[in-house]
């Protein structure tokens, strides 16, 4: 508890006020862990001063608390490039990230519990400066503090993933990739990645968690899942993707529909994969690594693929029109192309 009040004060986290009349003070606790290593014995006790966010109301004390959060797939996107150019991997930890967002917002707080003051100030409650986990507004509050240095360091936010910030000088590029508190760097310009990290160290109290290591499940074991299978007509449609030789995204999803033809369930698989494709041709060329060459889509129906090339009218396909357009029109701009397997 000590170390983390002493936290919240160097964090100049709030200030101590006579509460406005018509303001009421939200709540707060403490909230302690125990923190395990990973051979079952204990690395450390925790405490953490918690907001009792629940008590806070829409439109006076909060407004806006949504934050992006990172697609997976661009997460495998990098590690694919990082695997194939060669890159080094980096990950950082901010110790305490919601501390450092600055909130726009009029919040008050009781005093905590165990905290020290005079006898003067006991009446009095905290103005909060920064945000506090707990608080509905602190992720975006640290997000929002967080692209703010990152821009400030000349780094700018990617339009195909706002958690991804990119810089490029020199010929070279370097990329950050943040989810919550937790961030990769990698790239091929060592200096600038040594200069990011001392900058984030400057900036915030962080974690250097060095090299990425394996997640540990090489060795699980996969089972059957017990559940009887409900045999509705309804077809699956399915995609994977690949950036050079690395499968990067996939996806399988029960169509809402019942399909007419094998052609029509293709038609819908076809569309869902083009606009995965077409949205990691985006990411790469914010990564400078766009090829000339067309999407290469493949298909293993001929009837849809001889549907998509040719603006042949089908009473049995009249009613999936929208997503041939869509798959003809990405044909003759010569962004893609379709291949029969």
């Amino acid at each position: 508890m000590n170390e983390e009040m002493k936290s919240l004060q160097k964090n100049e986290t709030w200030e101590l006020v006579e509460c406005p009349p018509g303001k009421k003070p939200v709540g707060c606790r403490w909230i302690y862990t125990v923190k395990y290593k990973a051979d079952g014995s204990i690395e450390l006790f925790k405490a953490r001063l918690v907001v009792k966010g629940y008590t806070q109301t829409y439109g006076i004390d909060y407004t806006e608390t949504f934050a992006p959060v990172t697609k997976i797939n661009t997460v495998r996107v990098l590690l694919s490039l990082a695997a194939n150019l060669d890159w080094p991997l980096q990950q950082f930890d901010v110790k305490n990230a919601f501390l450092h967002g600055e909130l726009s917002e009029e919040v008050y707080m009781d005093l905590p519990p165990g905290c020290m003051v005079s006898e003067k100030q006991c009446q009095k409650v905290c103005k909060l400066k920064k945000s506090l986990y707990g608080l509905k507004q602190s992720l975006r509050a640290w997000f929002g503090r967080f692209t703010k240095s990152m821009r400030a360091f000349g780094y700018r936010q990617s339009n195909s993933d706002h958690t991804l910030f990119l810089k490029k000088q020199h010929g070279k590029i370097t990329t950050l990739i943040i989810y919550v508190d937790d961030m990769v760097v990698t790239g091929n310009d060592p200096e600038e990645i040594k200069a990011l990290q001392n900058y984030l160290s400057i900036e915030f109290e962080m974690k250097d968690l060095d090299l990425l290591q394996e997640t540990g499940m090489s060795g699980c074991q996969p089972v059957n899942t017990p559940i009887e299978e409900v045999d509705d007509r309804r077809s699956t449609s399915g995609y994977f993707t690949f950036v050079g030789d690395n499968l990067v995204t996939w996806k399988s999803k029960k169509q809402n529909v019942v399909a007419r033809s094998s052609a029509e369930a293709e038609f819908k698989g076809m569309a869902l994969g083009l606009c995965e494709a077409l949205w990691l041709r985006l990411l790469l060329q914010d990564l400078g690594y766009l090829s000339s060459q067309p999407i290469r889509l493949f298909c293993d129906n001929k009837a849809a693929c001889d549907i998509a090339h040719n603006p042949v009218q089908h009473d049995r396909t009249k009613h999936v029109e929208v997503d041939r357009f869509f798959i003809k029109e990405k044909l003759d701009d010569k962004i893609m192309e379709l291949l029969k397997i």
